[in-house]
């Protein structure tokens, strides 16, 4: 499972580009202006940090509107994503794009059928919420399965980024539903190295040493 990590904070994204392990970066609006940043700015960093695929989201519109800005945001480096939202003009939106050889993210999944038609549409990716669907009280991890299984029965090329994680239990939980990609918050990312029995060891080593 390939890891992401999601944020528009660059110093994060500095920090995390050095670990050797994060292959792409997911951007959105709510992100962007936690920063105080303009999209286009905080992406043209971005770029130069990551290589890898880089989600820059249009702002829900027509879908002449979403087709014409990701054709323009997708010109700023050729690592760039669109991300649109799960609309019926946003699939309307990915299948033009997807046409033109752009590659695209469908995001605010939260059902199969959803899935499916970003599926129909050519979508590169898509992004379902596990942490959104728990809050409802659903299971995140059953839905990313569920999507998994679809994708496989009928031999889709779109992965599947899982998304809305929030902790350690997210993590393996796409991890072991067979998820391409977890895009995942900074703080949760630098959570994953920690273990209290990694720690117990290393405070034996570190004894020893002084020994």
């Amino acid at each position: 499972m390939k890891l992401f990590i999601d944020t528009a904070n660059i110093e994060h994204i500095r920090i995390a580009s050095k670990w050797g392990c994060i292959k792409g970066v997911t951007t959105n609006p709510s992100l962007i202006a936690k920063e105080g940043r303009n999209l286009l700015d905080v992406i043209k960093e971005i770029v130069t940090l990551i290589d890898g695929p880089i989600s820059a989201e249009v702002q829900e519109a027509s879908v002449e509107a979403m087709v014409a800005e990701g054709q323009s945001l997708a010109k700023l480096h050729k690592n760039i994503v669109i991300k649109i939202p799960m609309t019926m003009d946003g699939i309307a939106a990915v299948s033009q794009l997807s046409k033109l050889g752009i590659k695209t993210n469908v995001t605010l999944v939260f059902s199969v059928p959803q899935a499916l038609l970003a599926c129909e549409a050519g979508a590169t990716y898509i992004s379902p919420f596990m942490g959104r669907v728990d809050d409802m009280g659903d299971s995140g991890v059953e839905l990313i399965e569920k999507i998994m299984t679809t994708i496989t029965n009928y031999g889709y090329e779109t992965e599947v980024i899982a998304a809305s994680i929030r902790n350690l239990a997210h993590v393996e939980q796409a991890a072991l539903a067979g998820a391409d990609i977890a895009t995942i918050p900074f703080a949760v990312l630098q959570s994953m190295v920690n273990h209290p029995l990694t720690a117990a060891g290393l405070q034996i080593f570190r004894d020893a040493a002084k020994k």
